[in-house]
């Protein structure tokens, strides 16, 4: 995929990138696979901000993505279209199975029009096809990993994201991740094989803000500009140092070199390696 630029004609244009839309061979989506989510702002039913710097944004359609596949193992279906998806980074393949119904999937990089895939605990090694994570060959990569047998696709699902299999040992399959961690996943989990499509989503340049508002996101301001009731950074004049120890956060946590993931997460017993290489006992 390539990105394209644009001619400085105006100063929002300067320096401004977005995708070429090479792959995508459809302008409209399935319309019986769409539909109309309310927008709340980000607030619960009081009405109160539950997360911040966000808002509705420009208008669009949800699709639905299947990242079931449990009704449709061993049913071939082939790609008609692949078309750009507004609430996700990946672009998303509409696909027909021989039994004439269509449905949404998450597209790989190399995936075309026409293409055959299927879902089965044994499939052939083609790139799509879907299997469990036990016969995948090590050094392969994979996406739409499901973490609990017969879950869904929970996990590797944004652009040009995929993990990789290292290893097939007794009931666990070992899966290295970008970061370098390592995880034990069981063998009955369902993988795609292949790498999410749009690999290139991270070049893109955004560039002016009201661009960034079409996005649903809202815009901040540095910590230490808000008031004290705002911020444990702030109120002080101008730009003065936060006279902290260390940064915190909006609710007086520390903000740097702290572990925000909960030691008492489940998953936690499945990490055999963290990023920095080091065994978890």
């Amino acid at each position: 995929m390539a990105i394209k630029k644009f001619k400085p004609t105006t100063p929002g244009r300067r320096q401004m990138t977005w995708y070429t839309f090479e792959e995508v061979t459809a302008s409209k989506p399935q319309k019986a696979l769409t539909v109309t989510l309310k927008a709340n702002s980000w607030r619960n039913n009081t009405w109160r901000i539950t997360v911040r710097h966000k808002w509705g944004g420009h208008a669009k359609k949800y699709r639905l993505i299947d990242f079931y596949f449990v009704d449709k193992k061993d049913i071939e279906s082939k790609v008609e279209s692949i078309e750009y998806d507004p609430y996700r980074t990946a672009y998303i393949a509409l696909v027909c199975y021989k039994d004439w119904e269509r449905r949404y999937v998450v597209a790989h990089k190399d995936m075309k029009v026409w293409d055959k895939n299927i879902t089965s605990p044994k499939a052939s090694l083609v790139l799509g096809n879907r299997m469990e994570i036990g016969n995948i060959p090590v050094w392969m990569q994979v996406y739409n990993l499901e973490l609990i047998v017969w879950q869904w696709a929970s996990s590797i699902r944004s652009a040009g994201s995929s993990w990789m299999v290292v290893s097939q040992e007794w009931d666990y399959t070992q899966v290295k991740m970008p970061s370098s961690e390592i995880r034990l996943i069981n063998k009955r989990c369902y993988a795609t094989l292949g790498q999410v499509s749009n690999v290139d989503h991270n070049q893109v340049v955004i560039w002016k803000a009201w661009r960034s508002r079409w996005m649903g996101k809202r815009p901040t301001v540095l910590w230490k500009s808000m008031n004290a009731v705002d911020h444990p950074h702030g109120g002080w004049e101008w730009h003065n140092p936060i006279w902290l120890k260390a940064p915190k956060t909006p609710w007086w946590k520390i903000a740097l070199w702290f572990k925000t993931r909960s030691r008492k997460k489940n998953t936690s017993r499945w990490i055999m390696r963290d990023k920095k290489g080091v065994l978890v006992k």
